[in-house]
């Protein structure tokens, strides 16, 4: 079956970038959403949120803030994502009933079929597949991550997102394979050209050569 929409660019940014330096790069390549993450030291805050949620919204880009629906609330951003935890589903039930239905509210599945099932079941906006930070072999996991990106896609209508995408080469196999997103992260991706590289891969990818001609 495949998807027949255009897999688009989900950037993740830690909070306390600067506005200035990531807007140059949103604003030549098409990105669907920005996820804030805490900063090198480990802080999430609204203070070092807050810019790049003002950045990406006027330009029609979902704010996104990992794992905090209250700072979501605060800020009036567009969503959370939920890092996976063994407790994801709970987690989730527990991030609707802050935000309601009107936010986003997207979860990692980590690497079980069973709990991207349930987590889609219970009602997430997206179900995201990456590769854990403390895995060691990288390439295996990423083989798995492809193999249910493909899955997912082939079986059900329910967005997913690929993450931790460290190359433009895996960034186009995961939208080939069914990504809806596929999420890369700022200081991987670089500068306006590099991101920009990184979209029309992805875009490419998704719709065949013949829609880059």
């Amino acid at each position: 079956m495949g998807r027949e929409a255009q897999s688009r660019l989900y950037v993740v940014a830690a909070a306390g970038t600067d506005p200035q330096a990531l807007a140059a790069a949103l604003d030549v390549a098409d990105v669907a959403a920005l996820l804030i993450v805490p900063g090198p030291d480990g802080q999430l805050t609204a203070a070092s949120a807050r810019p790049l949620v003002e950045l990406v919204q006027p330009r029609g880009i979902a704010a996104l803030i990992e794992n905090d629906a209250g700072l979501v609330r605060a800020l009036r951003a567009d969503g959370v994502h939920l890092a996976w935890s063994k407790d994801i589903v709970a987690r989730y039930r527990e991030a609707r009933d802050v935000l309601g239905t009107r936010f986003i509210v997207g979860a990692d599945a980590g690497r079980l079929r069973h709990d991207a099932m349930t987590l889609g079941e219970a009602g997430v906006d997206y179900v995201g597949f990456g590769i854990p930070p403390h895995v060691e072999d990288r390439a295996s996991a990423a083989e798995r991550r492809l193999d249910l990106i493909a899955w997912w896609s082939e079986i059900f209508e329910l967005p997913c997102v690929a993450f931790d995408v460290d190359s433009i080469e895996d960034a186009s196999a995961l939208a080939a394979a069914g990504a809806d997103f596929v999420a890369v992260h700022a200081n991987v991706a670089g500068g306006p050209s590099e991101l920009l590289g990184f979209a029309k891969a992805v875009a490419q990818a998704a719709t065949g050569p013949e829609a880059m001609a």
